[in-house]
């Protein structure tokens, strides 16, 4: 015991010692300027407004910025918004971020999804009017023609044309309901009659 007091005293201990410590503090300096070099400690870049952008434009902002950028997919248009340029981005544009950064981008597609006509021939007018909302289209106008159920649907038009349950349309688009105005003419007795 008394030769390991001994020992702490020496000068070889001192010294091995005082190398000891000169070494974990190079070590220390050289580790915290190889991290300040790599992560950019105390450098950022403000993150450029994408809004409105094309991608095109979009890739060269982040290429001058140093950041880097992933395109999310998005399923709702926004008719206010350029097709196919960015609607939303994060971080938000000005904040700061460091370089290489990874900028997440959600562009706007070509327009509405494509939704299905619901069955809505035979269906009252009112009924349609609440289907169609529901699937995300929306009633133009209301025709009516001389059949025998009143504000009873009879046929569907899109832009003039004729169509029908099933069909496929963008999202949004208006529909003229053709329906029927409780007339009973010679025309639907004959049919009616007919029918039995």
């Amino acid at each position: 015991m008394r030769n390991f007091f001994n020992f702490l005293k020496s000068k070889t201990f001192l010294i091995q010692l005082g190398l000891a410590l000169l070494v974990l503090v190079v070590t220390v300096f050289l580790v915290l300027r190889y991290l300040n070099s790599t992560t950019n400690h105390g450098e950022f870049v403000e993150v450029p407004d994408f809004s409105k952008k094309s991608v095109m434009d979009m890739r060269k902002s982040i290429e001058e910025a140093g950041l880097r950028y992933e395109v999310l997919d998005s399923a709702s248009y926004n008719p206010d918004y350029p097709r196919f340029s960015i609607i939303t981005q994060d971080p938000v544009a000005g904040a700061k971020v460091k370089t290489n950064r990874k900028i997440y981008l959600t562009v706007n597609p070509s327009g509405y999804k494509k939704v299905t006509v619901p069955k809505i021939i035979q269906v009252t007018k009112r009924n349609a009017s609440s289907m169609l909302k529901a699937v995300g289209l929306d009633v133009e106008r209301v025709t009516y023609v001389d059949e025998l159920g009143k504000d009873m649907v009879y046929q569907l038009k899109f832009k003039g044309k004729y169509i029908k349950p099933g069909d496929k349309l963008p999202k949004t688009s208006k529909i003229e309901l053709i329906c029927g105005n409780g007339a009973i003419t010679e025309r639907a007795i004959i049919k009616a009659e007919s029918e039995q």
